[in-house]
């Protein structure tokens, strides 16, 4: 990650500076399977609470690859769980007032089940199924709140 700060012209002709937080694309995993999801839950230190989402992450420093390799990484590492089927639905932008960071979304099925092989910083990651409704009942009550997840939920929900 670099923070860069770019001095800036504004259409006005006014001089200002536009801070820009420069990380990583990321791949986000939709396990899906019996009309339902898997989601990891873990701590995340920026704000101080434990999340549900979707399995996501970044390669990690010094190694690179495909969209698609880096979403069958994570998706084991982070549940164990291999996919028979991975299609790519879709890529958007997290926080582009402030970062360049993107994510690839991917539906993951025909799930083949195994042991997770979390990194040190997801010792205390867990994952697990819920319906459909439980996810949308999540989403709505405020339990869900990971932006990335509900964004790759909605557009499962079109792609269907």
């Amino acid at each position: 990650m670099t923070l860069r700060e770019d001095e800036i012209e504004r259409r006005d002709g006014s001089r200002g500076i536009y801070s820009v937080v420069e990380k990583p694309d990321f791949a986000l995993i939709v396990p899906e399977e019996s009309d339902g999801f898997w989601l990891v839950e873990q701590f995340r230190y920026p704000v101080g609470a434990r999340s549900w989402e979707f399995p996501q992450g970044t390669f990690p420093q010094g190694k690179t690859g495909t969209a698609e390799a880096l979403a069958t990484a994570e998706l084991a590492e982070e549940t164990g769980i291999a996919a028979g089927q991975l299609e790519k639905i879709g890529f958007l932008y997290c926080a582009k007032g402030m970062s360049s960071q993107g994510f690839h979304i991917f539906v993951a099925t025909e799930l083949q089940h195994g042991t997770p092989n979390r990194e040190t910083e997801e010792q205390d990651m867990i994952h697990k199924w819920f319906s459909r409704a439980d996810v949308e009942t999540m989403i709505k009550a405020g339990e869900i709140t990971d932006d990335s997840t509900i964004a790759a939920y909605a557009l499962v929900m079109l792609s269907n």
